[in-house]
């Protein structure tokens, strides 16, 4: 195979010519294209592979932050704050229970706020499913206890508190909550269930973990191997803090919540992470060893994006999302190039079908693609694409990246 050589912006215009359809009757189109690149994530702020390369050579958590997010310094804030976390996005159906010995749950009609007392509306033991369904325009409640399922009421939200929380005291429970066939384990806080309307596909049941930041929502951050260095996963939790932080200030309507538990913000995969056998406990470490810390720039929070790792420089914000912030500067990321350090991302190759290019591109299909210019750093700035037809659409490298779910921006197109 012949890899399409990325060409500079001022070349554009003269080669684009040559690499289009000679008639759009005569464009085949390919069941697929193949890239190869480097690096994984939108390549912004902390480099996570870089991160733990720095730890693993003695430098401290705060060496590495002040590295890779520019002229910022680690301060210290109140991080006691409640937060409204979304475990559960558009769902028509949730189940959970708990196999805890001696755990009481109790389920609420309505959102109960966080300082709140109600007169539950069902209490009910460990080893009990909790069904919640969406019908028609209610949530239906139901439990499963063995062969008998029962139904209990309907409504537009509910909420639910257990044992051994800030709420509820007694033995302490862990919920293993089970959404689109996943189970995920939670200990902290209280669950919300609600309806909420999605302006595309209609009303959803939303599922929401209110946390407090300090510790229940940190402790949860799936976003680094707890068996890393103590400096890394330190700089982690601080990072990790202060994006939290940054989102804390608006509820979004679409979810009710401050932060999605997936990689839209970042991850949070409950009591699964402290849990984790051998190595849970030090995660738990590095977020108490640095309890309050966040980054600021000139006396404020920052935006603390990170990623997995680089093409060997870190993207910036502009170039990335069309919007500067002057701490997320392009610092060297050579660790992320490594393979020994970098074994799945240093290299990798990408086939992504018909179907999804041109649905990323918004197009009936595609019969040809385009890198149309680099930003400093290598990711693709722009990227073409020409139809059958010929209709032409162009995106950003970061937008392709993102719909297409090729691991990087910093990639390029193989011809077969």
């Amino acid at each position: 195979m012949r890899i399409f050589k990325q060409v500079p912006a001022v070349l554009t215009a003269v080669l684009f010519l040559t690499w289009l359809p000679q008639t759009a009757s005569g464009s085949e189109v390919p069941v697929k294209f193949s890239f190869t690149g480097s690096g994984y994530g939108h390549g912004v702020g902390m480099s996570q592979i870089g991160a733990r390369a720095k730890a693993l050579a003695g430098e401290s958590a705060t060496a590495i932050l002040n590295y890779y997010y520019s002229g910022t310094l680690v301060e210290t804030a109140t991080d006691t704050q409640i937060l409204r976390v979304n475990i559960g996005h558009l769902l028509t159906s949730a189940k959970l229970k708990s196999d805890s010995k001696g755990a009481s749950l109790q389920l609420f009609a309505g959102n109960i706020a966080e300082t709140a007392t109600a007169e539950p509306l069902l209490a009910f033991p460990s080893k009990t499913y909790l069904n919640i369904d969406l019908v028609n325009s209610d949530l239906v409640i139901s439990t499963t206890r063995g062969a008998k399922t029962t139904r209990i009421s309907s409504g537009k939200s509910f909420t639910l508190r257990w044992s051994g929380t800030r709420y509820t005291e007694g033995a302490p429970t862990i919920l293993s909550l089970t959404t689109n066939g996943t189970a995920k384990k939670y200990r902290y806080g209280q669950i919300q269930f609600k309806i909420i309307k999605d302006k595309i596909i209609g009303k959803r049941l939303e599922v929401i973990n209110s946390v407090r930041l300090q510790d229940e929502y940190l402790w949860g951050i799936g976003e680094m191997p707890s068996s890393w260095p103590a400096a890394a996963l330190q700089a982690q939790a601080i990072a990790s803090r202060t994006f939290a932080m940054a989102r804390s200030k608006q509820i979004r309507q679409a979810c009710d919540c401050h932060l999605y538990s997936s990689i839209s913000d970042q991850v949070f995969v409950g009591y699964s992470k402290e849990s984790e056998a051998i190595y849970g406990q030090l995660w738990v470490q590095a977020v108490n060893s640095t309890q309050g810390q966040i980054i600021t720039y000139r006396g404020l929070p920052i935006t603390a994006y990170f990623t997995s790792s680089t093409g060997g420089a870190t993207e910036t914000s502009k170039s990335a999302w069309g919007t500067a912030t002057p701490y997320t500067q392009s610092v060297s990321d050579t660790a992320s190039a490594d393979i020994k350090l970098n074994p799945k991302f240093a290299i990798w190759s990408r086939e992504i079908t018909q179907s999804v290019v041109s649905a990323a591109f918004l197009l009936s299909d595609v019969a040809s693609l385009q890198v149309l210019s680099l930003n400093p750093v290598g990711t693709v700035a722009l990227i073409q694409a020409t139809s059958s037809t010929g209709a032409i659409a162009t995106l950003t490298g970061e937008t392709f990246r993102s719909r297409s779910k090729l691991p990087s921006a910093w990639f390029s197109i193989v011809a077969s």
